[in-house]
């Protein structure tokens, strides 16, 4: 069972998580069905014991892939505790969660579900093993072509991927962890390094217009995201991500929400609202 399918539930051990059909406007790119067994996996990966712990050899942040068990259910999940240079300020394991979480309360469904779990007396962040295929870089490198009809898809997948990095100051999103399901879906992985709450996170963006990387944009968007987006506030916030963010962190969330806003009624008035909502 091990790595066959994207996601396995619980509940269901031989059922796919993740399934093939997406409907063309969702905002998430899990049905409402997975969604649904979100709650299970968190129990899952909560209270699944530890059969075996792998280093990944892979990044800063060394994490571990851990095969899980529970009952009848096996499955993999991926495990930081950042413990290097630059842990607990610049890699922390808490905002993985906090990622989820506010991945959750906007609505998105891109973040697969991941809990605290502390392993050989350390607290991390455990997150679903989720198979993946390649990544961005390696399909520009390979020059893959993206899929006839999935084009537009996948534009639209890549704007909410930045708006939503701008949004908690994710300055680790390279082409290498923008990865790609076997069916073309974007899932979002690697979040130690995310919410930001410096000068130069809360003058202005990743992307964007007036951001730091000016040409990636985010020309589209989902109505409801935005509205979603929109409404955050400090205790909204504070309620979703519980204590994985300090108060600086969250407010340095609302700052980028404005500046985001404000990029986005721009695009509205230069474009129209029917060419930017959706």
């Amino acid at each position: 069972m091990r790595g066959k399918a994207l996601f396995l539930a619980p509940a269901l051990a031989g059922a796919a998580f993740l399934c093939f059909a997406l409907p063309t406007l969702s905002i998430a790119q899990l049905t409402p069905e997975e969604l649904a067994r979100r709650p299970d996996w968190e129990t899952f990966l909560k209270k699944a014991k530890i059969v075996d712990a792998v280093g990944l050899g892979e990044g800063v942040t060394k994490p571990r892939r851990m095969t899980l068990r529970r009952g009848d259910v096996e499955h993999l999940g991926v495990w930081k505790s950042p413990s290097g240079p630059g842990a607990g300020l610049t890699d922390k394991w808490e905002c993985e969660i906090a990622a989820y979480h506010l991945d959750k309360l906007l609505g998105l469904g891109m973040v697969p579900p991941t809990v605290q779990k502390s392993y050989r007396g350390r607290k991390g962040s455990l997150q679903l093993w989720v198979t993946l295929g390649a990544s961005e870089l390696d399909r520009t490198r390979e020059d893959i072509p993206y899929p006839p009809g999935k084009t537009r898809h996948i534009e639209r997948m890549q704007y909410l991927q930045r708006a939503f990095d701008s949004l908690i100051a994710n300055s680790d999103r390279t082409l290498q962890n923008i990865r790609w399901t076997p069916d073309w879906r974007l899932v979002l992985i690697d979040h130690s390094r995310a919410f930001r709450h410096g000068p130069m996170h809360t003058g202005k963006l990743i992307y964007g217009k007036y951001g730091m990387q000016t040409e990636r944009r985010f020309l589209e968007l989902p109505r409801a995201f935005v509205e979603r987006i929109r409404g955050l506030t400090f205790e909204k916030i504070r309620k979703a991500v519980d204590f994985y963010l300090s108060f600086e962190e969250i407010e340095a969330v609302l700052v980028r929400r404005d500046i985001l806003l404000k990029e986005i009624d721009e695009l509205v008035a230069e474009r129209g609202e029917a060419a930017v909502l959706y």
